[in-house]
């Protein structure tokens, strides 16, 4: 009998990328998460591995999300690609995903350690959850969101303008909104409404 996503345990992808900002309102839904029972396996884009910023030290990001889940966070290709091909989880996400890391996804390129993780659970069918925040998402990155909201398998966690008077163009997930996201991807279904 061949083994299906739906046989792999509950476990789920996370990947974090460059919107540093952004990290003070994943961190909370990755608890939330390994509260209810998901063994989250972190992963880190080269960016936020290595970049300290106003908002915290690479360094700190990495204990923390070690401490958070019980695993080192990873970050390279090598650690990336066999997730998909050894059925290592359900689903992965990607959060807060950057107008970078759409555009990649969007055009097919994998060479970064998220974009070849993304690629290798899509290859066998897996859920990919995006959560975009991104400053341009209403403008350059238009097109890449656009394409990415056509593909199967893809879903994300709604999204809308986080302050469109100052920023027009700037687009940001409802990182609340995120596990109930990811329990509707696992059924095949876009948790609605996508537009906040």
């Amino acid at each position: 009998m061949t083994q299906t996503w739906q046989d792999t345990p509950r476990a789920v992808v996370f990947a974090l990328c460059g919107s540093f900002c952004s990290f003070g309102a994943v961190l909370p839904q990755i608890q939330r998460l390994c509260r209810d029972g998901w063994d989250v396996l972190p992963l880190l884009s080269s960016s936020a591995a290595t970049q300290d910023t106003r908002f915290g030290t690479a360094a700190s990001l990495y204990r923390t999300l070690e401490e958070m889940t019980g695993h080192p966070p990873m970050t390279t290709l090598q650690q990336a690609e066999p997730l998909g091909p050894q059925k290592l989880a359900r689903a992965m996400v990607i959060a807060p995903c950057t107008g970078t890391t759409m555009g990649l996804l969007a055009n097919g390129i994998s060479s970064t350690a998220v974009t070849l993780a993304a690629k290798s659970m899509l290859r066998g069918g897996r859920p990919l959850l995006l959560a975009p925040s991104t400053n341009d998402g209403l403008s350059g990155s238009a097109g890449s969101l656009a394409a990415l909201l056509q593909r199967k398998n893809i879903y994300f966690v709604p999204f809308g303008q986080d302050d469109s008077f100052k920023k027009p163009h700037s687009l940001k997930s409802d990182f609340t909104l995120l596990p109930d996201a990811l329990e509707s991807a696992l059924r095949g279904v876009q948790l609605q409404p996508l537009l906040l």
